[in-house]
């Protein structure tokens, strides 16, 4: 058998941001024609219902617009249109992509929701930069820039999202020794509730520009972004054995040490006899040989394959076993080397659990390494005591958030991205927001943060405390939008309250 060309002979996608679903979110009770049209709406008469990848956020919204045009005086007029629609109605406007949030933080209720999906974009090999439209999908970006021998500097580890949510939410990839996706922002242009659109940088207009990074559209609607890019490499992966406990410290060092790895995660044994005990970091470098590159690919059906493998994990120790063993054993002796864009050109819905009674609930907690070890057992003392079937955890690095207000790493951090499958019941709802609150708790106690874009289980103070100038972004939120034209669920259950 040939080396595969993927990072894992289980794909670890479907615990990233994002649900690991690709059901569309829109249910309007009666419409027709196509799902895409270049500009269309649906009236409340009609009982729009908007949904997010959690499946547990169903609202009601005004209307639901979408745009797939270009970056023209047009598309300014029916962004601009809608804000001052908006503004006269007194209805919430929020901006997205893809809505794979899991708390309402891109649903308005009874409001404007606006579906950008764009595939406009030109680089810059001179400055290493490329400029997108707002609702260009990572799939897109890695696709063009691949033509030219680039790839972009970090992204999501999923390629279904949109590039101006992912700056919206400052999420984070897998490429080291990054922080999240806005420290590779060079600027954007924000219409903001004037109607006006003004440039952003750290520079130009930097106060709104460090408030726009992770604030989840509360300050404006994003029309464009200039990014880094970084050459397309062939890169080759190495697997490390390490109790899970160690494996947060252990991370830093390896990036220490060897200053050529370019990507690098982590992952732990979660089966419930086992429980994060067992750690593997795998860290990807260049190779010798870097010509001929070739154009980026997918897993196919090597994706389709696992997602068997990976869900039959639920409630079956034997099959996390299984899991553990194929990526702990035997992916080292056969995955092999494979270019950057190929790592990075993977979608969320490849594991969909297609199962109607249950959904996919990603958690992200971010602690200093130091304390990563008081991390495990924090989960140890409260995740196996829940009724919740923990699927797959993925380690990353960040580094530190010089910019943005609401940051999850103010310092260098150990993120933990959990994917659970939960029953969708209240029960298992229930479940699920004390666990949620329990670890919130714990993780505060070490230092640490949460991040923002799941469920919304964490109470008010606990949101407080993980990120202390909330009150702060609040503020200024009101200063910009003096009319609150742009808000969501998230605001209305957390920051309208500070």
């Amino acid at each position: 058998m040939g080396k595969l060309r993927r990072r894992s002979l289980l794909i670890g996608g479907s615990a990233l941001f994002g649900a690991a679903t690709g059901r569309w979110l829109l249910q309007p009770s009666s419409s027709s024609g196509p799902a895409y049209p270049e500009y269309d709406s649906y009236s409340a008469a009609n009982g729009n219902i908007l949904n997010d990848a959690s499946l547990l956020e169903p609202t009601q919204i005004h209307k639901h617009v979408t745009i797939n045009s270009g970056i023209d005086s047009t598309f300014i007029h029916r962004v601009r249109a809608l804000v001052i629609e908006a503004r006269e109605t007194r209805k919430p406007l929020i901006a997205g992509t893809t809505r794979h949030s899991m708390g309402g933080q891109s649903i308005p209720e009874n409001g404007i929701a606006l579906t950008l999906l764009q595939d406009q974009l030109v680089a810059d090999p001179a400055t290493k930069t490329y400029k997108v439209a707002a609702g260009v999908r990572w799939r897109t970006v890695v696709a063009e820039l691949d033509k030219i021998g680039f790839s972009p500097a970090v992204m999501q580890s999923n390629n279904d999202f949109g590039v101006a949510s992912t700056f919206s939410v400052n999420a984070h990839g897998w490429p080291v020794p990054f922080s999240g996706c806005g420290s590779t922002v060079r600027s954007i242009k924000l219409m903001i509730g004037d109607g006006t659109i003004q440039k952003c940088s750290r520079t130009e207009n930097p106060e709104l520009f460090r408030h726009a990074m992770g604030g989840y559209g509360l300050v404006g609607i994003i029309t464009e972004l200039e990014l880094d890019m970084v050459p397309n490499t062939r890169l080759e992966p190495k697997f490390e054995h390490v109790r899970g406990e160690d494996l947060g410290t252990h991370f830093v060092e390896a990036m220490k040490s060897d200053p050529k790895i370019e990507m690098a995660y982590g992952r732990l044994d979660v089966s419930l006899d086992r429980f994060f005990q067992d750690g593997l970091l795998i860290s990807y470098r260049p190779t010798e040989d870097q010509q001929d590159i070739p154009a980026a690919s997918g897993s196919g059906l090597l994706t389709q394959l696992s997602r068997y493998v990976f869900r039959a994990q639920l409630g079956s120790d034997d099959a996390k076993h299984f899991r553990w063993w194929t990526e702990s054993a035997l992916s080292p002796m056969f995955v092999g080397e494979a270019t950057r864009n190929s790592l990075l050109n993977e979608p969320v819905i490849a594991l969909d659990d297609a199962d109607p009674s249950r959904t996919d609930i990603l958690h992200e907690y971010f602690v200093a390494p130091q304390r990563f070890g008081d991390f495990i057992k924090a989960c140890r003392e409260v995740i196996p005591a829940s009724y919740q079937q923990l699927l797959n955890v993925t380690i990353r690095y960040v580094a530190e958030d010089k910019d943005s207000v609401l940051a999850y790493a103010p310092e260098p951090r150990i993120a933990s991205v959990m994917l659970f499958s939960q029953e969708m019941s209240a029960r298992g709802e229930a479940d699920m927001r004390r666990m949620t609150h329990a670890l919130i708790e714990r993780v505060i106690a070490l230092g640490g943060s949460y991040y923002l874009p799941y469920r919304p289980h964490a109470s008010l103070d606990q949101l407080t405390r993980a990120y202390p100038r909330a009150a702060e972004f609040a503020q200024f939120k009101r200063q910009v939008d003096k009319d609150l034209i742009f808000r969501h669920r998230m605001w209305d259950r957390y920051f309208s309250k500070l």
